[in-house]
């Protein structure tokens, strides 16, 4: 179904603590691994100088800074077509901003498929770069994220933190 692409992954020290991203032979990001997470893509090549995913590494560096808000990079997730607009749907969540699960699968023309919505933000293979962490419960509750609650806690607290110029703040 894919064509093979080799993964090239770095691993570098996050506020978050080790954060493992993997881009294609095109540079292309196609996974990161939260710290605690099981890797998303097994067999990669490592890139131990970072040279290869340096582009990504300075981006993330530059979010956790509070000097990033919006991605610049070339993206390569593998998914389902209904993956890949669910996903796409989260790019489109401003920078501290949260939405429902519900809102989300409205967005993307389902809003029966809440569930599957769920489902597809779990299977996220770009956390961060792709916020699934903007997504709670209808209810404003803190729900589900593969880097677990308290992960997603601290990037929304980062967020509110640099939009409240408080980015130096511990987040």
């Amino acid at each position: 179904m894919f064509a093979a692409m080799t993964g090239h992954a770095h691993t570098f020290a996050s506020p978050l603590g080790d954060l493992r991203v993997v881009v294609d032979d095109s540079g292309r990001l196609m996974c990161i691994d939260l710290p605690g997470a099981a890797p998303v893509l097994g067999a990669v090549e490592p890139d131990p100088e970072g040279r290869r995913c340096a582009r990504v590494v300075d981006q993330l560096r530059e979010y956790f800074a509070g000097r990033r808000r919006v991605f610049d990079l070339q993206l390569a997730p593998r998914g389902t077509p209904f993956q890949l607009r669910a996903w796409r749907a989260l790019q489109d969540i401003p920078f501290g901003e949260t939405r429902s699960y519900q809102q989300q699968a409205a967005a993307i023309g389902q809003p029966s498929a809440v569930r599957a919505i769920g489902g597809a933000n779990g299977r996220n293979p770009l956390p961060i770069v792709v916020p699934c962490h903007r997504v709670i419960g209808k209810d404003g509750s803190l729900v589900g994220f593969g880097g677990g609650l308290d992960c997603k806690r601290r990037l929304l607290q980062h967020e509110a933190n640099v939009l409240a110029g408080t980015a130096g703040a511990r987040s």
